[in-house]
C-alpha cells in the first residue's frame, strides 16, 4: 500500500507540473529517502486525478506509524510539507518560468502561473482554505465581505510544550524573513521546504513576492523586503507601493499601520500585502471633492467610507508621492483636541496612515486612512478601535485587509453563530447559556425585528455581523460620519493646505 501512496504522489507531481518525466523516478526516490524506504516496486495500476489530502494522509499515517513524526497537527504538517518540497521545483527554475511569462505574455500570466504553482505545491492548502466561512453582507457602505478563518489548524497541547521547551532560534529572524524559503521548520515554526518567492526590483532594492498561505482573498500575496527592517510609513513607502502596481497593474498593494493596535501585526519586517481583488472601500465613491494647494493637478477627495479615508490619483506617480508624504507628514504631528485626536502622549506617537495603492484607468491612485491608537480607561484597547459592545464578534485589531471592506472573523464564531441560530428558533434564553450571554443584548435587539424561523435565521445572523462590522469600522474612524465629525476632517484638509 505504502508504494501505491508514493506513486500516487508522483502522479500528482506530474499532472500538475510540478515534476516532468524525468524527474519522475528521482521524486520517488527522494520521497523513499524521506519514508526511512531503501527498496520500491513499482505498482501495476496507474493513477490520475490523485486528491493530495488523501495520499499526503496515507503517506503521513506511514510516518507516524513507523515513528518518523508525531501524530499530531504540529508534526503531521512538518512531515507532509518535506514531502511536497520534494516535488517543488527550485527557486531559480521558478523565477526563470515567472520572467518569462511576464516579459514575453503579461504581469497577469505571471502571477497566474505562481498562484497556481504555490496551491499545487500545497503551500496554501486548498483542502483546508474551503473550511473558511465566507459571505457578503450588504450595508450602507456597499457590501461588506465576511470570513470566519477555519483553514489555520490550531496547536496541540504537547507541540506547545514543545516548542516552549526547545532552544529559542533566530534563523529565520521572524516568518517574513526571505530565510523560510525551502526551510525545515520546527514545533514553533512551520515547515516551508515548498515555498517558494518570487525576486522583485523595487526602487532598485532587492524585494521577494510570494502568497499568503491562509488566502483571505484571491491571490492574497505579500511584498517583502529582502532585508530584516522594521516597518515604516513614509514617502518612501508611497514610492513603493507605486512601483509595484507600476509593475502589476492588476493588483492593488497596501500596508498596515507601522504602530500598534492600529493594525500594526508584523512590525519588525517591512512588508505590504496585496492581490487581484476589488474591496468595497475601493468601490466607495467620493463623496466629497478636495483641492491641495501646490496639487491641483492632482484629483482628491473624501471617500464615502466608515473610516477616515482620503483618496488622490495622478498619472505622475512622483507627484502623488509628493502629496502623501505631505498628508502624511502633517496627520503625524496634528492634534486637535475638541475632535480628540492626539498626536502624541508621553512621547508615544499616536498618528499614521494605513495606505492602499492601485491602478485606475490607467492613473496611480492612493487611498490614505487617517488612524491614531491613543487609549484611555473606558477604551484600553484603544479609542479607534472596536469598542468592548462589539467584543462578542471582533476585538482583534483592525488592520488592512479589515480597513478594506474585509471582516477577518474568529473561528469561535462558527459554533456560537450555530448555537445562537438553534436557541433564537427554539426561544431558548440566552442568557442561561455562559457561551451565548455575550451575544444576548444583540440577538435580542435584532430578533425583535424579524419573524425569525429555522429557514431564514442564518442568513438573518450573517446579514446582522455585517452591520456589526460595519459599526467595527465606525469606530476605527478618527473622524466619525457625522456633522461635527465632517467639520472636524475640514478643519485638518484646511490645516493640510496651510
Amino acid at each position: 500500500m505504502i508504494y501505491d501512496s508514493i506513486k500516487k504522489l508522483a502522479a500528482y507531481g506530474l499532472e500538475t507540473g510540478l515534476i516532468g518525466k524525468e524527474d519522475r523516478i528521482f521524486a520517488i526516490n527522494r520521497i523513499l529517502e524521506a519514508l526511512g524506504l531503501d527498496e520500491y516496486k513499482e505498482p501495476a495500476q496507474e493513477y490520475s486525478g490523485v486528491v493530495l489530502e488523501e495520499v499526503l494522509r496515507e503517506l503521513t499515517d506511514y510516518a507516524c506509524e513507523k515513528g518518523l513524526c508525531g501524530d499530531s497537527i504540529v508534526y503531521r504538517d512538518l512531515f507532509d510539507t518535506k514531502l511536497m518540497g520534494l516535488l517543488t521545483p527550485r527557486p531559480s527554475e521558478i523565477n526563470q518560468l515567472f520572467r518569462g511569462l511576464y516579459n514575453h505574455q503579461s504581469p497577469e500570466a505571471a502571477t497566474d502561473y505562481f498562484y497556481k504553482l504555490s496551491q499545487d505545491s500545497d503551500y496554501i492548502r486548498r483542502y483546508r482554505i474551503k473550511k473558511d466561512m465566507r459571505w457578503v453582507a450588504p450595508t450602507e457602505y456597499g457590501d461588506l465581505d465576511i470570513t470566519i478563518n477555519l483553514s489555520k489548524p490550531e496547536k496541540d497541547p504537547k507541540a506547545i510544550a514543545a516548542a516552549r521547551n526547545a532552544r529559542q532560534s533566530g534563523y529565520p529572524k521572524c516568518l517574513l524573513c526571505y530565510e523560510n524559503e525551502g526551510y525545515a521548520g520546527r514545533v514553533d515554526s512551520p515547515a516551508r521546504q515548498n515555498h517558494r518567492v518570487i525576486s522583485l526590483k523595487i526602487n532598485g532594492e532587492d524585494w521577494g513576492l510570494q502568497y499568503s498561505p491562509y488566502v483571505y482573498y484571491n491571490e492574497h500575496c505579500i511584498l517583502f523586503n529582502k532585508k530584516h527592517t522594521p516597518m515604516v510609513i513614509d514617502k518612501a513607502a508611497f514610492s513603493k507601493l507605486f512601483d509595484f502596481v507600476e509593475q502589476f497593474p492588476h493588483y492593488f498593494i497596501g500596508s498596515n499601520a507601522d504602530l500598534p493596535i492600529v493594525g500594526g501585526s508584523i512590525l519588525a519586517h517591512e512588508h505590504f500585502q496585496g492581490g487581484n481583488y476589488t474591496f468595497a472601500m475601493a468601490k466607495a465613491p467620493v463623496e466629497k471633492e478636495l483641492v491641495f494647494k501646490g496639487f491641483e493637478g492632482v484629483k482628491a477627495g473624501i471617500v464615502k467610507w466608515p473610516m477616515s479615508v482620503i483618496r488622490i490619483s495622478s498619472l505622475d506617480r512622483n507627484e502623488l508621492a509628493e502629496l502623501a508624504g505631505k498628508i502624511l507628514s502633517c496627520w503625524r504631528g496634528y492634534t486637535d483636541e475638541e475632535a480628540f485626536v492626539f498626536a502624541q502622549a508621553d512621547g508615544e506617537p499616536h498618528n499614521t496612515i494605513t495606505p492602499i495603492a492601485r491602478m485606475r484607468n490607467g492613473s496611480f491612485e492612493l487611498d490614505l486612512v487617517l488612524r491614531n491608537n491613543i487609549t484611555t480607561e473606558e477604551h484600553p484597547l484603544g479609542v479607534y478601535h472596536p469598542h468592548a459592545e462589539l467584543h462578542h464578534i471582533k476585538k482583534e485589531n483592525i488592520g488592512l485587509i479589515e480597513v478594506m471592506g474585509l471582516a477577518v472573523l474568529p473561528a469561535r464564531l462558527k459554533d456560537e453563530m450555530d448555537r445562537l441560530a438553534k436557541a433564537l428558533v427554539s426561544g431558548e434564553d440566552l442568557r442561561s447559556d455562559e457561551t451565548l450571554m455575550k451575544h444576548a443584548d444583540w440577538a435580542e435587539a435584532f430578533s425583535a425585528s424579524y419573524d425569525i424561523t429555522r429557514e431564514n435565521v442564518n442568513e438573518i445572523i450573517q446579514k446582522e455581523i455585517g452591520i456589526v462590522f460595519s459599526k467595527v469600522l465606525e469606530h476605527a474612524g478618527v473622524f466619525k460620519r457625522n456633522e461635527k465629525g465632517r467639520e472636524y476632517f475640514s478643519r485638518f484638509i484646511e490645516y493640510v493646505n496651510k
